[in-house]
């Protein structure tokens, strides 16, 4: 299995990257997090309502005056400003300067990974270097992608119970774009199935007989095994909706938890995307049994459980791997 994440690989090697002096990597990476932390706020604000995230240009909310440049420098415009518009004062929430960060550290995460696998020293020929390199951007792309939106869906749910189609469904889209671009660089035989080591014998006019095997070719496992994830996630949440709305005669869960669940399935695949199910769903109870003991919700309100979900999703994309591995051993 490629490594996705720094706890993936060796310990030496992440030793070997605290000593590095790769820091110029680190700052570009935490760059162009803290950039498009900066573009997901606009996005934040504006897609909930239907607005444009591109005209007008950014201002204030309050006395619509538009923004100076120098005062739209992530984090540090904020700091300088003391969290204020600088025409008529008004407070800019921290939720600006909390997902600019939050998005930055996503994205140094990334170059941290990218730059600790610098140091594996991958043996083999040049071929079958450049091919691992090519898978192992491939996944790192996806989870950078994955962690934007994400960060995303989970405050405009919170602020909005809105999950906007053009974060679920155009994730989806996204996904399925790298999934297939992914495949085509695949090696002969890498990701192949295997379905039968046995001869087979088809019933045909001609008495056709098959002495080879039976396997998907590594493109054809990938999208397909991605499209039976996505299928899979979307209908055990249709199924437990149902269930909900049979049970107590009124909806649970939006359909754009649904359409979230399938977007993380497409990205990470089925078991990571359960994953994400189940934390989320501990997270949201934990936060539900917290507002009921203070008297601050009741058996009908509704929770934001979309944002759960995406916190499931990142941890899941962060540490999926591992918590599925260790839960696997155990069964044994």
């Amino acid at each position: 299995m490629l490594p996705s994440t720094l706890s993936d690989l060796p310990i030496p090697v992440y030793t070997l990257f605290q000593r590095s002096s790769t820091l110029e990597l680190m700052a570009i990476g935490l760059l162009i997090g803290l950039l498009l932390g900066s573009f997901l706020n606009v996005c934040i604000s504006r897609i909930p309502r239907g607005e444009s995230v591109i005209r007008p240009r950014s201002h204030c909310p309050e006395c619509r005056v538009a923004i100076r440049w120098y005062d739209n420098i992530p984090i540090v415009s904020w700091i300088i400003l003391r969290g204020r518009c600088r025409a008529c004062r008004q407070s800019i929430p921290w939720r600006y300067l909390l997902v600019e960060l939050a998005v930055g550290a996503w994205f140094l995460h990334i170059a941290m990974f990218l730059v600790a696998a610098l140091g594996l020293g991958i043996a083999g020929s040049y071929h079958n270097v450049i091919r691992w390199w090519t898978q192992v951007m491939f996944i790192q792309i996806d989870i950078a992608i994955l962690g934007f939106l994400l960060i995303g869906l989970m405050v405009m749910d919170w602020q909005t119970m809105i999950l906007p189609d053009s974060f679920t469904l155009g994730g989806i889209a996204i996904a399925f774009f790298l999934i297939f671009t992914q495949a085509l660089f695949l090696g002969p035989t890498e990701d192949q199935v295997m379905l039968t080591k046995h001869h087979i014998q088809l019933t045909s006019p001609g008495g056709v007989v098959d002495h080879g095997n039976l396997f998907f070719t590594g493109p054809e496992s990938l999208i397909f095994g991605r499209i039976a994830a996505i299928c899979g996630a979307a209908l055990l949440l249709l199924l437990i909706r149902w269930i909900y709305r049979a049970v107590r005669h009124r909806d649970g869960m939006g359909l754009g938890d649904v359409k979230l669940l399938a977007m993380i399935a497409a990205f990470l695949g089925f078991w990571p995307a359960i994953l994400s199910l189940f934390l989320g769903t501990l997270a949201a109870a934990a936060y539900g049994v917290v507002l009921l003991a203070r008297n601050k919700a009741g058996a009908t309100s509704r929770l934001a459980f979309g944002s759960f979900l995406c916190v499931g999703g990142l941890v899941s994309a962060l540490f999926g791997n591992h918590l599925i591995n260790m839960y696997i051993a155990l069964l044994r």
